[in-house]
Parts: C-alpha cells; sequence; structure tokens
C-alpha cells in the first residue's frame, strides 16, 4: 500500500466546514470597498525576482531569507509573490493606470515566504490588501485607516487597538539611520545576531526585536518622531487631526517602522492581544517613492494589507461564529422514474426560488437512509418521491425542523408550496 502524499509544509488545506468564515471575510471586504470606490484587480502568482528586489528592498529578511524563487525553462528567475503591493504598482505601470489617472483598487489572494511554520504564520497564507496611488495628501491616509475600522465594525470585532507613526521622507530618514546606527554601534555588544545583521542593512528594523534582552537597548535608541521634516511633521499632524475628527483612538508608536524599504511618512497597524505573538492584523502604510523606483514617474500612494488566517482566528476566538450555508429542501429520490423526474424537479424548484438551496439525494438508498442524509444536511424540509408518486404526480413534504404533519402536494404547485412555508417559517422567527 503506497504512502498517502502529505500537504506541502506550512501550506494548509481549507475544509469546507472552515470555508464559512472566509466567505464571510471577503464578503465584507468587497461591500466595505464598494462603499468607498475601492475596485477589484489581480494579479499574476508568479513576478520576476527583480520586482520584490527593487521593492522590497535586497537587505531585507524576505529577500534574503523567505522568497520562493527559482529559473525557468527560459533562463529567467521568477519569484512567488510574497506580498502584493509591488505587484499592484507593476500592474498599473505596464497597463498604463498611472498616466494622469489616480487609482483606488484592492486584491485578495494568497501569498509566499518560506517561514517556520507557527500559528498565524504560514508559507502559503492569504491577504486582503488595498491601494490608493495617485493621492497625496494625509486625506486617503485617514481614508484608509477609517475603512480598516469600519471592516472590523461590519465584521463585529473588538479589542483591536490602532498603532501610528511617521517614517518622514527618504532624506530626512537618512539623517535618522545615521543617528541610529552611530547609537546602535556603541551597543553594539548588548545586539543579538539579528540586529548585528541589520545594523549594516536595515537598523530601522532593529525597532522590530521583541526579544526580552533587547528591550533595554532598544528603548534607549533615538526616536523617528524627532527627526522628521517640517512636511511630514505637519502631514502627521493633519492626519492625527483627521482620525481625532472621526472620535478613531490610536497609539502613536514612534518604534513602529514597517519592515520594507519602501515605506514613507504614515505607517500604521492594527494589533490585538488575543492572538499571542502574532498580534498584527493588518499593516499598512504610504510608500510615495515606490512607483518610480520601478521605473514610472513619481506617483504619491498608500495601502494596508490584512492576513485573512489571523482575522479568522479572530472571528472564531471572539465567538463571532459563522453559520455554515445548508440546505432549505432535501430531495429524496427512490426508484428508476422518481430519480429521473427527480433532477428536473430539482431545478424547476431552483428557477422557481433564486437563491433557493435545494440538495438532490445522489447515489441511490433507501427513504429511511435518505431522510438521515436530509436530517444531517440541516434542511428544513424533505421532498420525498417516489415511483408511486411520480405515477399520481405529487410529492411529500416533511417538515424537518419543526412539530407539524407532512403532507402530500401536487408538484405543479410544489414550488408555490415551498415558498409559502419558507415565508411562514422566516415570519415565525423574526
Amino acid at each position: 500500500m503506497r504512502e498517502n502524499i502529505q500537504a506541502v509544509r506550512g501550506m494548509n488545506d481549507l475544509l469546507p466546514g472552515d470555508a464559512s468564515a472566509w466567505q464571510a471575510l471577503e464578503r465584507a471586504a468587497r461591500e466595505t470597498f464598494a462603499e468607498y470606490g475601492y475596485r477589484e484587480i489581480r494579479l499574476p502568482l508568479l513576478e520576476r525576482t527583480e520586482l520584490f528586489k527593487r521593492s522590497i528592498g535586497e537587505f531585507t529578511d524576505i529577500v534574503e531569507k523567505e522568497m520562493y524563487t527559482f529559473v525557468d525553462r527560459g533562463g529567467d528567475s521568477l519569484t512567488l509573490r510574497p506580498e502584493a503591493t509591488a505587484g499592484i504598482v507593476r500592474a498599473c505601470l505596464t497597463n498604463g493606470l498611472l498616466h494622469n489617472q489616480r487609482q483606488k483598487v484592492w486584491c485578495m489572494g494568497p501569498m509566499f515566504r518560506y517561514e517556520r511554520p507557527q500559528k498565524g504564520r504560514y508559507r502559503q497564507f492569504h491577504q486582503i490588501d488595498v491601494e490608493a496611488l495617485g493621492f497625496e495628501g494625509p486625506d486617503v491616509d485617514a481614508e484608509l485607516i477609517l475603512m480598516s475600522a469600519r471592516l472590523w465594525r461590519r465584521l463585529g470585532l473588538a479589542g483591536l487597538t490602532l498603532n501610528v507613526n511617521s517614517l518622514g521622507t527618504p532624506e530626512s530618514r537618512a539623517v535618522y539611520r545615521a543617528r541610529l546606527v552611530e547609537y546602535f554601534q556603541r551597543h553594539e555588544q548588548a545586539l543579538d545576531e539579528d540586529s548585528r545583521r541589520r545594523l549594516s542593512g536595515n537598523p530601522l528594523r532593529i525597532h522590530d526585536s521583541k526579544k526580552p534582552a533587547m528591550r533595554e537597548v532598544v528603548a534607549g535608541a533615538p526616536l523617528i518622531t524627532d527627526h522628521l521634516d517640517p512636511a511630514s511633521a505637519a502631514h502627521f499632524e493633519t492626519l492625527r487631526a483627521q482620525l481625532d475628527a472621526a472620535g478613531l483612538a490610536y497609539v502613536v508608536n514612534p518604534r513602529l517602522v514597517r519592515g520594507l524599504d519602501y515605506y514613507s511618512r504614515t505607517v500604521f497597524e492594527w494589533i490585538t492581544s488575543d492572538l499571542g505573538s502574532q498580534d498584527a492584523v493588518c499593516s499598512g502604510g504610504r510608500y510615495d517613492g515606490l512607483v518610480e523606483q520601478l521605473g514610472g514617474d513619481p506617483v504619491p500612494a498608500i495601502g494596508w494589507a490584512l492576513g485573512e488566517e489571523r482575522v479568522v482566528e479572530l472571528l472564531r476566538l471572539q465567538g463571532q461564529a459563522v453559520e455554515e450555508p445548508v440546505a432549505d429542501v432535501y430531495l429524496a429520490l427512490a426508484g428508476a422514474a422518481a430519480e429521473h423526474v427527480g433532477l428536473q424537479l430539482a431545478e424547476t424548484l431552483r428557477d422557481a426560488q433564486p437563491g433557493l438551496r435545494v440538495e438532490t439525494n445522489c447515489g441511490g438508498g433507501s427513504f429511511k437512509s435518505q431522510l438521515k442524509r436530509a436530517d444531517r444536511s440541516g434542511a428544513r424540509y424533505a421532498v420525498i418521491l417516489g415511483d408511486d408518486e411520480v405515477a399520481r404526480r405529487v410529492a411529500t413534504v416533511k417538515p424537518l425542523r419543526e412539530e407539524s404533519e407532512q403532507r402530500q402536494v401536487p408538484l405543479d404547485e410544489l414550488p408555490a408550496a415551498l415558498a409559502a412555508a419558507r415565508a411562514a417559517a422566516r415570519t415565525g422567527s423574526d
């Protein structure tokens, strides 16, 4: 007997019983984005490796250690996308969407990073990503943040904390970077191995260290908010005023730097205490230099991404149960004539009531076994059809979730009878 083939480590199956929560999240996101005028864009899973080296930065952990990269038969180096922003910018440039235009777009789907799998962090993970390109002022920063807050309310999530910060311009950040390197070099003996490596490549990432031994040295480091250029400081002040006016609570976190080189000015993150060490649920920021970095004219831009696995887990932990859709009607069929008529009858019922969920028994079985399947399906009614009923042009309607008698209904009247029964049941539940 051959050994079963297992899933690739860190790449998980989404089973039918778990899909409802994902669908509810994605449906809520689509509805929310539509309310703000954001349109969907769909991207390839594969991009040229150079795209991520130029956008994310060669000295980031993502590019150095985490990307799934290979050379194809044509000799091109390709990478499974580790994030969506660079691909969206590339698509806008490739298709001329930024020429005298502004874009508000969103996408969702799988991303890939070769990381150590743990709860809330997988090698294939799923993100919902929102981007606004061509907007310079802090008003769109506020809009994107407020849109994420509306999504949490729509999902019924609580206990999320918004952290905000500003990274300034590349020029002001270069001055801050020099101060930061100077400080950490004076404390190099206290740095762990990762921080020493980041010191020469991306010293701002040292702020991200969560190791207890690093807390004291990181706490004493200079703050980027003390080194903002005047325009960035004014941008950040206006953003905060707009969030205040909207009544949205937030925390200014001067050590929030984000892990990608392309960020500038506004950065933000929604965190929760319910998910342990993987506390970030949604992160984003402004990347005003990325379009030019990828070969286009200078275009300001900002976006955010949420991790679907983490949001779904948060829904579960907070008791936001998402009911799996069940059949309205289970069609039990016994006999050659009944099976022949049954599929046609099911289509007639669906035509008569769009959205009616009709599950037809397939594979035969006795009426007793079929009624057990009907009960397990969660359907409110079983419609029973045998060869005798077919000959008489009737069906038996058996309520499965209420104490009432089954009755026979002429086939021609069955759609109307089921519609009336469903309407009565909804009225009763109200």
